[in-house]
Order: C-alpha cells, then structure tokens, then sequence
C-alpha cells in the first residue's frame, strides 16, 4: 500500500488543484485508487465462451460482446488461449478482441511459429508461455525453464523486443522460478491444479509450495501471476497466503460458476475474493 507524504508545498499544490473537489474528497479518491492497483488483479479466461460459440457454428454467444460485458464487470484483463486445432479460440477471435479490449490483454499458448507470428502482430500487454502438447484437453505442467533455457531465452528477447511483457507458466518448484529468472521473463504463473486438488485435503500444505516459490520470485524481481482450477471455493485462501500476487487468469471455474449467478453477478464474487 503506498504511503502519501504531504509537505507544506505539495499540500498547497493539491489544494489548489481540487479546489471545490474538497482536499479531503481527493485523498479519499487517491486512496481507493491506491487500493485498486494494489489487490491481485483478475483476467477472465473466455475460451470457454468459445467452446460453447464453437458448438453450434454462427456467432452466438459473441465473444467481442462478452470480453467487453467483462470488463464492464470490473474484469481488469481477458485472457485467451489459441491452441492450434483452433477447438475455441480462433485465432481470427484474437484480432477482433485487439482492438476493442481495454484491460489487459493476456495472450498465452504454446509458442510456436504461428503463436509467434500472432502475438507479434496483435503486440497485447502481456503474453504467456505454456508449455501444453497439442492434443492436451487442458495445459497440465509448468516449464522445465533449465531444461529449454535457450529456447525460452530466445522466445523473451523476441517478444520483449516488441515491448510485450512476457509471463513464463512454472510449477511451483524455486528452481523452476530461478530458470525463469535466468532466460529474462518479466513475470511467472504458477501453474495452480496441484493447489486446488489438494486444497479439500490439507489445504495449508497444498498452499506451501506456492508461497516459497512467491517468496523466491519477489527475491529474483519476478512478478508473479497465477492460474488453473482456481474457483470460489479455493481462491481467497490461495490469495491471503501467497505473497506479492499480481494477477489470476480464471476461466473454466467462473465461466461455469456465472451459468447459476450471471457473468457480472460471478465476476464481482471473483473480485470480492480477491480484495
């Protein structure tokens, strides 16, 4: 949480900038402001909207309308994940949301050659490196950064070089995080399912690996972003004990959570979770 010092000078300064705002009003707008920038953000993941579009041909739901319904929500980024079989997001749906979305916009797959050539052309704010096979229902393990350091070094100079912040998909293990580091990301996701099928059990030991691997990214200057079966039901622990989390990409869980209370109804319990 930031802390504001207020000098005679700058005091005067402010005062007479908010004039009839009232000085105290303007505070208090800084300050939830403040807050705002400082709680985990949350990118809704809409390939599930793609799936359900994809059944039946046509455009119905629209995945334009419904990325911007989102972000009308509060959603303070989308999150789309091409796979090239093209079984939800199309690629031609990650050039018509460019334009119009106005969080951020988080691309993430498996980076090859055409990944490469869309995200170089989109250029959205973040892109995320999974490491899932083609055939794979759903990405299941993080990078072994150590093992394809040359590749992952090669793939963050050319995405960096477009001025796109790169975010690699780990495990939650400090040497996985510390081969992110090393090939020059911007950011980790902690890849999250181990988390969530072991949170009914124990939930304090299946949280422990991904608070040392949080406590390792902030020591390396990491950001630190997470994502995969969280839900309502787990993410307010993972959030209160895994330290410095920037951002959560949800999309199965909210998605299916939002066909029993209404996409803006879910994605303000999402958010309340996260506060």
């Amino acid at each position: 949480m930031p802390v504001f010092n207020l000098n005679l000078h700058y005091f005067r300064k402010v005062t007479k900038l908010v004039g009839p705002f009232g000085l105290t009003n303007a505070l208090s707008l800084i300050h939830s402001f403040a807050l705002y920038w400082s709680m985990t953000r949350l990118s809704v993941n809409i390939n599930k909207i793609a799936t359900i579009r994809n059944a039946r041909g046509g455009n119905n739901p629209d995945l334009v309308r419904v990325a911007l319904d989102c972000e009308r929500f509060g959603a303070q980024g989308i999150t789309v994940h091409p796979r090239p079989d093209e079984r939800h997001i199309r690629y031609q749906d990650v050039l018509d949301l460019s334009p119009v979305v106005t969080t951020e916009f988080n691309i993430e797959g498996n980076p090859d050659d055409r990944f490469i050539e869309l995200v170089k052309r989109v250029k959205p704010a973040q892109v995320t490196l999974v490491p899932d096979a083609p055939d794979a229902i759903t990405s299941n393990a993080g990078w072994d950064t150590v093992r394809h350091a040359d590749h992952l070094r090669r793939l963050v100079d050319t995405f960096k070089a477009d001025g796109i912040r790169v975010s690699i998909f780990v495990d939650a293990d400090e040497k996985m995080v510390d081969g992110a580091k090393a090939v020059g990301t911007d950011r980790i996701e902690l890849y999250t399912e181990p988390y969530a099928a072991a949170f009914a059990t124990d939930r304090e030991a299946a949280v422990a690996p991904f608070v040392r691997a949080a406590q390792r990214a902030h020591e390396l200057g990491l950001g630190l972003n997470a994502g995969h079966d969280l839900s309502l039901d787990n993410l307010r622990f993972f959030n209160e004990r895994v330290p410095n989390l920037d951002e959560v990409s949800i999309g199965h869980a909210l998605i299916s959570d939002a066909l029993y209370y209404g996409l803006e109804n879910t994605i303000q319990m999402y958010l309340r979770e996260l506060a």
